[in-house]
């Protein structure tokens, strides 16, 4: 079947991911390749000092991005998209979007970007014995019960940002277990919230005399291949409002934006991983046992069908960066030149791998916000280095990149060094992979690790979900999840490894060394301008 039959059909599968910066939707053919793709670009606001997108913008920002990819199959294949074969949504993890029985939002959304649960974090990691991050959702709805908010007795359903675009296109409450997982811990074995967690929590917030339990307001976790319900005449409608697009398309679990990563760059078995680089960076490793002990900063959570996963998880990736890639384009400007972004970027990673190793002694904190990895709280960006010493725009671009990568580096150590635990491959997509060889080459000398990039990594998550999609629609139970992924997707995929040089290697060393020293200056940039 070609691509047009298959749009005429319904026989396509469609992704929807809600990324920091843009919401991307991937219409895929019968063969799982992209097809057809649209997008919407957002941006997070303080609200009441809490970074947060209005749900307003959710769903328009949803319909936009849906109706550029109708836009751009039309264009393609001179067909209306008017069925799906399958559909699903992705989103940034974990954060806290609390709602009444009516479904009205008790609070603004807090996003995973608020580092202000450290209080309850550490509470409930000393209580459960497992490491509980600040941006996860128990941690916030905890941290408001601390501080005794007023929204509390009024919670009847806690959602993650992914779990809401799946109720408001199906009208059901659940979420993947990979999302879900960054909600409250997961039980391995039963795929479900861990009962005697559960137990122990719900003891500690008896008293407090809330008219809800804790497991009554979660979403239910389902694994990778399960049926999640249905496009509604209402949720087909919010999409495409011309009506074009009909009911019935099976939903697949939502997820987080880690899995989704993870099924995109096929990395869901045993000894693989992958690392996300965009606004945020993390890593995501397949477990082959559990982890010796606790470890502040590393998260145990799961892939789509429920394998433990190591994340490594950093705040702050590419922002610092697109501002001064956009500071450079305004000086260019200025002069009467005219730049795509794309061409921008390019030659100016590019020009990274002409700096000297160590970047001299150029050093950048790119931290629009506390990085639990360095123990700080709040972020501010810095640029530091030595007067005396020459001041490049080679070495000034790689210390842009590797100051994006810093952060995940110093997490990675604790994983291959103290754990040893083994990784057989490690995948890497997002933006920062966009320009051939430079990410991936200064990425496999910051981790030791060598980094493949396959030609779909600039697709992502929207892409993973739609692959999930796809899964659950053509009876996903029937194989495992990375096997499905093996013979459908992967099996012709084109793909490039490159492996850590040594001075690559060494250049990095230096350049984290004069980082790690500096991260006192830092946290004293952001006392003196957050005061």
């Amino acid at each position: 079947m070609d691509n047009r039959q298959a749009i005429r059909e319904g026989k396509v599968y469609l992704g929807i991911e809600f990324g920091s910066t843009r919401i991307k939707a991937v219409l895929t053919g019968p063969d799982q390749q992209p097809i057809a793709i649209g997008s919407h670009t957002w941006k997070d606001k303080l609200v009441d000092g809490m970074w947060s997108y209005s749900l307003e913008a959710v769903r328009a920002g949803m319909q936009d991005a849906y109706l550029d990819m109708k836009r751009d199959a039309q264009a393609r294949w001179g067909e209306t998209v008017r069925a799906l074969g399958g559909l699903g949504v992705s989103a940034m993890m974990h954060g806290y979007l609390p709602f009444d029985g009516e479904m009205n939002l008790l609070t603004p959304f807090r996003t995973w970007r608020n580092t202000i649960t450290g209080e309850a974090a550490a509470e409930l990691t000393e209580l459960l014995g497992f490491n509980i991050p600040q941006r996860w959702s128990i941690a916030h709805l905890y941290q408001a019960v601390l501080k005794g908010e007023e929204h509390l007795p009024r919670v009847r359903f806690l959602t993650t940002l992914a779990g809401y675009a799946h109720w408001l296109l199906s009208g059901e409450k659940v979420l993947g277990v990979g999302d879900a997982a960054g909600v409250f811990p997961i039980d391995s074995g039963s795929l479900t919230y861990d009962p005697q967690m559960l137990a122990k929590v719900e003891a500690r917030l008896a008293p407090k005399g809330y008219p809800w339990r804790l497991r009554d307001i979660l979403p239910a976790a389902l694994p990778a291949g399960a049926k999640a319900g249905t496009l509604t005449a209402a949720g087909a409608a919010l999409l495409d409002p011309s009506g074009d697009l009909q009911p019935g398309a099976i939903l697949c679990p939502p997820e987080g934006d880690a899995g989704t990563g993870m099924v995109a760059t096929d990395a869901v078995a045993a000894r693989t991983g992958n690392v996300s680089a965009g606004t945020s960076i993390f890593a995501m490793v397949v477990l082959e046992k559990p982890l010796s002990k606790l470890y502040p900063e590393i998260d145990i959570v799961a892939t789509p069908d429920g394998r433990p996963v190591a994340m490594v998880h950093c705040n702050t990736c590419t922002s610092d960066l697109n501002a001064w890639v956009g500071l450079l384009r305004e000086a260019l400007e200025t002069f009467g030149a005219k730049v795509s972004g794309d061409e921008l970027y390019t030659r100016l990673f590019q020009l990274a791998l002409q700096g000297r190793k160590d970047c001299g002694s150029v050093t950048s904190f790119n931290c629009f916000s506390g990085e639990p990895v360095l123990g700080t709280a709040d972020g501010v960006p810095m640029l530091i280095r030595r007067p005396e010493d020459a001041f490049t725009l080679p070495d000034f671009m790689r210390a842009q990149i590797n100051s994006a990568l810093a952060t995940l580096a110093v997490g990675m150590e604790t994983l291959t060094v103290q754990e040893k635990v083994a990784i057989e491959k490690i995948m890497g997509h997002g933006g920062l992979f966009k320009t051939p060889e430079v990410g991936q080459r200064l990425l496999a000398a910051a981790i030791r690790t060598p980094v493949t990039v396959m030609e779909t990594a600039g697709e992502g998550g929207a892409w993973g979900i739609a692959l999930l999609a796809a899964y659950a629609a053509l009876g996903g139970e029937q194989e495992t999840l990375a096997d499905w992924l093996d013979r459908r997707v992967f099996a012709d995929a084109a793909a490039v490894t490159l492996a850590p040089e040594a001075e690559d290697v060494a250049g990095f060393d230096a350049y984290l060394a004069r980082y790690r020293a500096a991260i006192p200056a830092e946290a004293a940039a952001c006392r003196a301008l957050r005061s």
